[in-house]
């Protein structure tokens, strides 16, 4: 079906027909109706062509349909759907991309389980943080966002969002990001996983210190606990480096992936030595996926990885990343609306003085054509994180624009 170039009563529609049949989890309805996307720029169903800054919320990193990402789609959708992912069935394309994901990953972590989503991850490396260890405590961060089903709403800090769907998961304490003291205090022999974001996303492109990392890899292995790194949002080139961690040289027990991963398609993973990766399989199907690792995500996956190796991405997030940040600190200079820039590569936090600001500035950078997007746990902070194959004319006809928005919101 075609989209496009609906008149306002369709497009009226279509938005009073999706608060009636679309469960909804915002009191508010949708603001944009997007139905087509082609690197950096996505349009509506208008026609209306906006820049993407966020890329699908750090999804798209080689950009929106990419064509050989899409021609990896449709190849594997003539070839097969849904045969079966798991159990007694090989499916080749799951091969390939574990084979190319284990090239890239830190060294040793071999062995991936595929998922479908990011918080799917997170639910799989709790398990095997279980299994390894025979314990059952967590450590978090203040801060920290995992994903919303129940053991990864555990792990996340936000009470407001945790509050009402508890009990949750117990012996879960969360201690301050960036803050080792606090982490030799809690990391115990009890302790069967510390769980951390590299660079916090949804806490607001939080940053930690250059010892930080390394201090809670040398505390896990001290006391035996399992270090898991949550690189959803910041792997695959992100910030400069394919995976955050290599920025502080620290490798995890478990890694969780996805967002990017996919190519634009639903997958994700967790990913371990494979001796630990092995202990699933005691007892047999100690865990189970109907759709991880589905054939056509999986192909697009593969697809997306060769583009970001081939065209050199992660180089190229190092260099745009650090021309924004420079661009942003002059705009701070002119601004004092603007408290702080931070990030790495492409992940990039922009934090304003007033979180009320914040939803103004992004609302006009919108209406003048950037998409944009603030944390979900730090309202005051702006997060850039735009496709990796964004051009340097696109970047900055973007920056132009957020700083007319900065310009009409104060």
């Amino acid at each position: 079906m075609k989209y496009s170039n609906m008149n306002p009563q369709e497009i009226e529609a279509y938005k009073s027909d999706d608060l009636r049949y679309v469960a909804q989890t915002t009191p508010f309805g949708k603001q944009l109706a997007l139905v087509k996307g082609s690197g950096a720029t996505v349009w509506d169903v208008e026609g209306k062509r906006y820049l993407d800054f966020i890329a699908g919320i750090a999804v798209n990193n080689v950009g929106h349909a990419h064509p050989e990402v899409v021609e990896a789609i449709c190849a594997q959708a003539r070839q097969s759907l849904h045969l079966n992912v798991f159990g007694k069935v090989l499916v080749p394309v799951q091969v390939d991309l574990a084979r190319q994901l284990a090239k890239v990953t830190p060294p040793g972590l071999d062995k991936i389980f595929f998922t479908n989503s990011g918080t799917e991850a997170i639910e799989g490396a709790i398990k095997l943080a279980r299994r390894a260890t025979g314990r059952h405590k967590i450590i978090a961060f203040e801060g920290a966002f995992h994903g919303r089903t129940c053991g990864a709403l555990s792990i996340s800090y936000r009470e407001v969002y945790r509050k009402p769907f508890e009990p949750l998961l117990p012996d879960v304490t969360f201690i301050p990001f960036n803050d080792l003291k606090a982490a030799e205090e809690a990391i115990t022999d009890e302790v069967s996983m510390v769980i951390i974001e590299p660079i916090q996303g949804e806490g607001g492109v939080h940053v930690p210190s250059d010892d930080f990392l390394p201090g809670l890899r040398e505390l896990c292995t001290k006391h035996g606990a399992m270090l898991a790194l949550d690189e959803i949002q910041t792997g695959f080139g992100r910030t400069g480096r394919f995976f955050a961690c290599e920025h502080w040289n620290v490798t995890p027990d478990i890694l969780t992936v996805a967002k990017a991963v996919g190519g634009g398609m639903p997958l994700g993973g967790f990913i371990a030595r494979p001796e630990v990766m092995d202990l699933l399989t005691d007892p047999p199907l100690s865990h189970m996926t109907t759709f991880g690792g589905h054939p056509v995500s999986c192909a697009a996956g593969l697809a997306s990885l060769n583009i970001i190796l081939r065209d050199k991405l992660v180089e190229r997030s190092e260099r745009l990343g650090g021309q924004i940040r420079e661009r942003l600190w002059e705009m701070k200079k002119k601004d004092d609306v603007i408290v702080d820039v931070r990030g790495k590569g492409l992940m990039i936090g922009l934090e304003f003085r007033d979180p009320e600001i914040t939803k103004v500035i992004v609302k006009h950078a919108q209406d003048l054509g950037v998409i944009l997007s603030y944390g979900v746990y730090s309202g005051g902070t702006v997060r850039i994180s735009p496709p990796l194959t964004i051009s340097d004319e696109e970047v900055d006809e973007g920056l132009g624009i957020i700083e007319k928005a900065i310009r009409l919101s104060v």
